[in-house]
């Protein structure tokens, strides 16, 4: 097996179970038909920045720290804030009017957000052009993305 496949599925593993030990780690990877030295899993691990944190009963267990998404997810805040200069309701469409070529990482912070009701997204250098799933529902998406901009 590729050593990406099987970092992809220590990620998996890792989400989706309460992995306390590299021994069981190994085995959970033996029950997907992956044969991995304790040497391979520790190295795993360092490269996928995995780390043990404590539970609420008092053990350890491996989580995935994703600090690129956070940083990542920060810095997206930041040039939305910055870029954003109007958040407006136009018949069916959220209009929100941007700076110059801020529109598509605009776009993503909104997607980010995970803001019901919205059916889509289209951005251009300096408008982005929101479909809501539900017209009588687009007083509250438009409020849901002035408040990210505050």
């Amino acid at each position: 097996m590729k050593k990406y496949t099987r970092q992809r599925l220590i990620l998996d593993i890792i989400q989706n179970n309460d992995v306390r030990t590299q021994s069981q780690l190994s085995e959970l990877l033996d029950q997907h038909g992956v044969d991995a030295t304790q040497a391979t899993i520790s190295r795993d691990i360092k490269e996928l920045r995995i780390s043990k944190v404590q539970t609420d009963d008092n053990h350890y267990r491996y989580t995935v720290i994703d600090t690129v998404y956070d940083s990542m997810n920060e810095r997206l805040e930041k040039i939305f804030k910055a870029s954003v200069l109007s958040v407006e309701e136009n018949n069916d469409l959220v209009i929100v009017k941007c700076i110059a070529y801020t529109a598509t990482v605009c776009g993503l912070f909104i997607t980010n957000a995970k803001i019901s009701n919205i059916a889509g997204i289209i951005t251009g250098h300096d408008t982005i052009f929101i479909s809501v799933e539900e017209n009588q529902e687009i007083h509250m998406v438009v409020e849901q993305i002035r408040a990210l901009v505050k």
